[in-house]
């Protein structure tokens, strides 16, 4: 499958590992004139995987006169307003820039790590076997709604779509994602004179597109083939934690201290690099979403496992509360008062205290 080849490449080169790249077959990484580091097609440097669409996106009609203008795709979805046309617009970006490194600042880090870690998580969804179906459902919402958030969409875009079984639809029209972007990507191939003045790729790398969207909605609604972070040295037990998800938390029901003490190990053992510490945080961020999401009771147990090292405790602790604000959302999904934890609010630093001053 070309996404897991693509996937090997993203993290190669977004934490400099300098690993020989992976043949992706139709798309290949370029680095661009702004720092980022975009997909392109093959010997296509003018237009890249992401904003080929950019000059076909109709004018947003919350700011224009819609008077007499139908949606392009009109005659396939009757059902379809501007306004529904433009969400699923705001979808197919969110979806294609997934692929994008851009340059990581102050205050873009937490939503591309945020973004990318749900990404990461909705491609397991499927196979998951330890939660419920309520409880799988639940954290696929989850990860969802900060999929979009994070990237970050407007509010009417992160509200428009939700799951009906294994697929993601547009809530108001009931229209499925997957039939929209295969009639968007054939129309346009089809009808590619009409929009020579906004077209540079031809219809077959039109179609080369909709096959590449295709596979990340297919991880999207997790029925992909599971993403997996590659091999490092030294990081053999939390990369088994974190690539199957299952893994982790039979791990975590068998023995707690098991988990805990990869924590520690990974924290300790291994010399930094931007990839370990890429792997570190997925490993605390699964904790955040697959044991605190369902009982969040269960952080005291983290703290008193940690408690003859009250240093490495609080950099676990800050880093669970500050790198994302999952924590923040399960509070107030369940209404969980945090001042009611003191030992855990004790360990905070100045920067989760100022995120988490209203709960405290």
């Amino acid at each position: 499958m070309e996404l897991d080849a693509l996937y090997h490449n993203y993290l190669n080169l977004k934490f400099g590992r300098g690993l020989p790249l992976l043949k992706t077959g139709r798309f290949e990484y370029a680095l661009c004139e702004d720092g980022s580091t975009e997909l392109f097609l093959v010997g296509r440097k003018n237009e890249s995987f992401t904003e080929w669409t950019s000059d076909l996106r109709p004018a947003d009609p919350h700011y224009t006169d819609t008077t007499g203008r139908a949606p392009v795709l009109a005659s396939r979805f009757g059902q379809l307003d501007v306004y529904g046309e433009q969400v699923l617009d705001y979808l197919l970006l969110t979806i294609n820039a997934t692929t994008s490194i851009v340059p990581i600042h102050p205050y873009n880090v937490m939503n591309d790590r945020m973004k990318h870690y749900c990404f990461f998580q909705l491609a397991q969804w499927a196979h998951l076997s330890m939660l419920s179906d309520e409880q799988k459902t639940g954290l696929r919402d989850f990860f969802f709604w900060f999929y979009l958030y994070a990237h970050p969409v407007n509010g009417e875009t992160l509200d428009a779509f939700s799951f009906r079984g294994p697929d993601l639809i547009h809530t108001q029209t009931g229209i499925r994602v997957q039939d929209y972007f295969e009639a968007y990507h054939d129309h346009y191939a089809h009808q590619h004179t009409a929009y020579n003045d906004c077209l540079t790729l031809s219809p077959q790398e039109i179609e080369a597109c909709c096959r590449l969207t295709l596979q990340m909605l297919e991880a999207v609604e997790g029925r992909s083939s599971r993403l997996k972070l590659p091999p490092e040295a030294g990081l053999e037990p939390a990369l088994r934690l974190i690539n199957q998800a299952d893994e982790f938390l039979a791990a975590y029901t068998r023995n707690r201290s098991e988990v805990f003490g990869c924590m520690q190990d990974t924290l300790t053992d291994v010399p930094s690099t931007p990839y370990r510490e890429h792997i570190i945080s997925m490993l605390l961020h699964n904790y955040v979403c697959y044991i605190l999401y369902f009982d969040f009771d269960q952080i005291v147990e983290l703290v008193e496992f940690f408690r003859d090292d009250p240093t490495l405790c609080r950099v676990i602790v800050n880093r669970m509360f500050t790198e994302t604000i999952f924590i923040q959302k399960i509070l107030w999904q369940n209404r969980i008062a945090l001042h009611n934890y003191a030992n855990v609010t004790a360990l905070f630093d100045e920067n989760a205290r100022e995120i988490y001053r209203e709960f405290l």
